[in-house]
């Protein structure tokens, strides 16, 4: 009578390491019990040199002075400048900063165009002495009859003006509106 042994199954071997496992923590644990000895002295025992509890009490404390003076002295010793340039702390406070005034840096200056029918032309619009351009675009007032189309907006190479170019896309009325230029001081 010939018996086939099979092989074992997946689920043998898992179980069986999982034996092994469970049976190897007690091990492990039996290892750290010598270790609890050392919880017998606390860490902080060893940092007081070999000094009696007494000893230790008798230690004195914090500081109670900083370069000769108490606390109450260094408390009434005045503080920082009470101005800075003749000027007092409500006074600096009140000057406005650079989100309060950005807007009246920026102004925008505006001029004229017009074209005749199918016509097309560039118009300029410069900023003041001392201003820089930083946009600019233009107003069609004639959209309905005459719609003017922008085939070019650009700043002029010294950023001092704004140029568009326009084309008139009627070939029976006149376009006109303005242009304008938005200037930072």
């Amino acid at each position: 009578m010939s018996r086939n042994l099979r092989r074992p199954s997946p689920a043998l071997a898992v179980a069986v390491l999982a034996l092994l496992v469970s049976l190897s923590g007690t091990a492990f644990a039996a290892g750290v019990v010598p270790l609890a000895k050392r919880a017998l002295v606390a860490d902080n025992a060893k940092k007081l040199g070999g000094k009696t509890r007494a000893q230790v009490a008798a230690t004195p404390g914090p500081a109670t002075t900083l370069n000769g003076k108490t606390a109450d002295e260094i408390a009434a010793t005045p503080g920082p400048a009470e101005t800075l340039n003749g000027k007092s702390a409500d006074q600096i406070a009140a000057t406005p900063g650079p989100a309060s005034t950005a807007a009246g840096l920026v102004t925008e200056r505006t001029a004229a165009w017009s074209l005749a029918p199918d016509g097309e032309g560039d118009f300029a619009v410069s900023c003041a002495a001392g201003e820089k351009v930083v946009g600019g675009g233009f107003d069609d007032q004639t959209l309905g009859s005459a719609p003017a189309l922008e085939l070019e907006s650009r700043p002029s190479a010294d950023a001092t003006m704004w140029r568009v170019y326009l084309a008139n896309l009627s070939s029976t009325a006149a376009a006109s509106g303005s242009i304008f230029a938005l200037c930072l001081k």
